[in-house]
């Protein structure tokens, strides 16, 4: 119910799940005001049609990995930070960010300010972090933060407490970038996967894209059309869904029309809020790795006759960059 398979019957986006988004985090970074920690998770280690797991190659090197951000409340992209990987003989990887502002922060391309440039690919236990100024890296296989009864969602929201990720790992790229980078308001945040589109000279393809955790169940239950439509979509066009989803939460909630209706209003434009100077809280300013983001969703799922799983966070998370804990499969 995270962003955990987006594609067609519970598959991955384009059928790899290299490209596709779990999770997206945001928060100050701990005993430091000046600068904050931007999360992106993608590629789940299991997959769930078929059931299973998924490849061991981390990011796709075809791929383009990148987080949006809105600094001026338009739902359109000031500020881009771009993340790409690169493959060795041997199999290793490195990432390269780079940083992007103005109009082509709203377009689709890899260019952009190189910040760090070759950082190594964590597949281990150990986390290889690359510093660079203001700046820090992290990319590899961690621990999954989200927690959830999976099994109890699929059992009619008869929860028991079993949390389906205690033991499961995603691919995380982890940011630390200072704050005066993001802006000197609060920002609007979210993050997509792209790939080259076939046919198209130097053209990009939108794989997925999200922000709020949760979020995609109600997308999952649209139409094949909207569904496709919303996954390639862009934030600022996000109005066009209201409809669709006020129809889903009439269904699952008992919303009346006019409660749906209001009720979709608040989750479109689909953007994570961030205030840096805030502690971070979802759903109110960003999200931290122990957030209890399924509760939230469940209370507006249900128009409050379910308000909680009964799992909590993890207890592997670490104190010091990159926060997610080791990943518990090392012989990938």
């Amino acid at each position: 119910m995270s962003h955990h398979y987006s594609g067609p019957e519970w598959g991955f986006p384009l059928g790899d799940a290299r490209l596709d988004l779990t999770d997206l985090y945001a928060f100050p970074k701990p005993g430091d005001a000046g600068k904050s920690v931007l999360v992106m998770n993608v590629h789940p280690s299991v997959g769930e049609n078929p059931l299973g797991p998924t490849i061991a190659d981390p990011f796709a090197p075809e791929a383009l990995y990148e987080l949006k951000i809105d600094t001026d409340g338009d739902a359109i992209a000031d500020i881009a930070y771009r993340v790409c990987f690169s493959s060795s003989d041997d199999g290793s990887q490195t990432a390269t960010l780079r940083r992007v502002e103005g109009p082509e922060a709203a377009g689709m391309g890899n260019g952009g300010r190189i910040i760090i440039e070759d950082a190594p690919v964590s597949t281990g236990r150990e986390a290889q972090v690359t510093k660079a100024g203001e700046y820090g890296l992290f990319a590899g296989w961690r621990s999954d933060p989200f927690f959830f009864d999976r099994r109890g969602a699929l059992n009619n929201l008869q929860f028991t407490g079993d949390d389906f990720f205690a033991d499961l790992d995603v691919c995380s790229i982890v940011l630390e970038v200072p704050n005066s980078a993001l802006g000197s308001k609060p920002v609007g945040l979210w993050h997509r996967t792209l790939v080259r589109a076939e046919g198209e000279r130097g053209g990009w393809l939108q794989a997925e894209r999200g922000a709020r955790p949760a979020q995609l169940f109600i997308v999952l239950g649209l139409s094949s059309t909207e569904r496709d439509a919303y996954l390639a979509g862009e934030p600022v066009n996000d109005g066009r869904f209201i409809a669709a989803f006020a129809h889903a939460l009439e269904h699952t909630g008992g919303y009346t029309p006019e409660q749906s209706r209001r009720v979709a209003g608040t989750m479109l434009p689909e953007l994570l809020s961030f205030d840096p100077t805030r502690p971070a809280a979802f759903p109110h300013n960003g999200r931290s790795l122990t957030d209890d983001v399924v509760d939230a969703f469940l209370a507006i799922l249900t128009n409050g006759k379910v308000t909680e799983d009964k799992v909590g966070p993890h207890h592997d998370l670490l104190a010091e960059f990159p926060y997610l804990g080791p990943p518990h499969n090392t012989g990938r």
